[in-house]
């Protein structure tokens, strides 16, 4: 058994059949947390829209090009210690050209494998305020999921490599606008 099963704030936030007492609010555990675009994308949200085309500039789900610069939507895990699941972003990197047409070769009739490449993270992540502009790699994956993203250095790399805590998470999860620590303090 580990640490994280005696606390008992993990185990009212894994209950989806509990209800905090101040509000009702039910939780089922981890959660990940996407970005729609990069954070330079000048022209707004994409929200239900398959692409958002202003010009030569472009957004759809999973690719986005603008001013010049290209841009892969990836995962980037962080394990949780003391779980046996993960927290995912779903940032964008900026890419070069070349990495762009090597992942959009994975579709299609014939699809290749990505080969992964090297970017520049292109979101701030919260609880990781100075991500943004991170050097990282991008792993293949099958054709049918987004690359992975591995920090090269600093906060982030060390998050992915060592896990974070249970605080960690939830102060990650505060920073992004969902501050569930105060539901989970008490039955």
């Amino acid at each position: 058994m580990s640490l994280l099963a005696l606390d008992s704030r993990w185990r009212r936030f894994n209950d989806d059949t509990r209800q905090c007492p101040c509000c009702g609010q039910s939780f089922s555990g981890i959660y990940d947390l996407g970005y729609d675009h990069p954070d330079d994308w000048p022209h707004g949200p994409r929200k239900d829209q398959d692409v958002v085309q202003v010009g030569d500039d472009a957004l759809n789900s999973d690719m986005c090009r603008f001013d010049g610069r290209y841009f892969l939507r990836c995962v980037l895990p962080l394990p949780v210690r003391g779980a046996d699941d993960h927290m995912s972003f779903g940032p964008w990197a900026e890419v070069s050209e070349d990495t762009v047409q090597a992942y959009s070769a994975t579709y299609g009739a014939d699809p290749k494998p990505f080969s992964g490449g090297e970017g520049l993270l292109a979101n701030a992540l919260p609880g990781f305020e100075d991500s943004a502009q991170t050097a990282v790699t991008l792993a293949g994956t099958s054709p049918a999921e987004r690359p992975a993203l591995s920090a090269i250095d600093g906060d982030l790399a060390e998050a992915q490599a060592n896990g974070i805590s249970f605080d960690e998470l939830l102060d990650i999860y505060a920073a992004a606008g969902n501050d569930l620590r105060p539901h989970l303090t008490q039955d």
